[in-house]
């Protein structure tokens, strides 16, 4: 408590502080976490592993998260939010032109932050727990599904007589190559190039267009 020159009292923002200092705290855990996963797997990630990787005590690990399988699917949700921020920046900075926005959103896939090899090292990761963690699981469905009800949205914009039911066609299959595309190319940026991944979903996005 400090005091003002008339004696009043005036509270010290401790509160909020406290709070911010914890986030940081908590988002540089998720962040250690993210980077184990990608050069250890999930069996490597441990909370050894996580605290050396933060710079941290093992304490401070279990006084912010329930032990690493807690801290693991706060790194899923972190990783899926970062790339649908990723995202929708595209579509914003696209402007207001339907087609320009859907474009933007596809091809944003191909380029930092989205197309990263450790990246796709965490999500090879996170894969490979999604059928045997169901919480994991309904994660995963949560980022595929919120990625895909986007992509219909953008496309029913872009093709307004478009139906729902065509619509969600669209968006699993444009989902579909999108992903294929990325995956082979964190895995061999020799074999196409992004530019060559950004003109094929150009193709079957105006295809997917041209249908309606």
């Amino acid at each position: 408590m400090t005091y003002k020159s008339d004696g009043s009292s005036i509270a010290r923002p401790r509160a909020r502080f406290v709070r911010e200092a914890a986030d940081v705290r908590r988002q540089a855990l998720i962040e250690a976490t993210a980077r184990c996963l990608a050069e250890k797997g999930v069996s490597g990630t441990s909370v050894r592993a996580i605290c050396a990787h933060a710079g941290v005590s093992s304490g401070l690990l279990t006084h912010y998260f329930d032990g690493v399988d807690a801290l693991i699917l706060a790194t899923y949700a972190d990783v899926g939010a970062r790339v649908s921020r990723a995202l929708d920046q595209a579509i914003e900075e696209a402007g207001n032109d339907p087609r320009d926005r859907l474009r933007a959103c596809l091809q944003a896939n191909f380029r930092a932050p989205v197309l990263d090899p450790e990246l796709l090292a965490i999500w090879i990761a996170f894969w490979s727990l999604v059928k045997t963690d169901h919480q994991i699981a309904a994660i995963h469905a949560d980022v595929y599904r919120g990625g895909r009800a986007q992509l219909e949205t953008l496309l029913r914009a872009a093709a307004p007589a478009m139906s729902s039911a065509a619509a969600r066609i669209a968006a699993i299959s444009l989902t579909a190559l999108v992903d294929g595309l990325w995956l082979e190319l964190c895995l061999d940026p020799a074999t196409f190039t992004a530019e060559e991944a950004q003109a094929m979903v150009e193709s079957a996005m105006m295809d997917a267009l041209a249908r309606q």
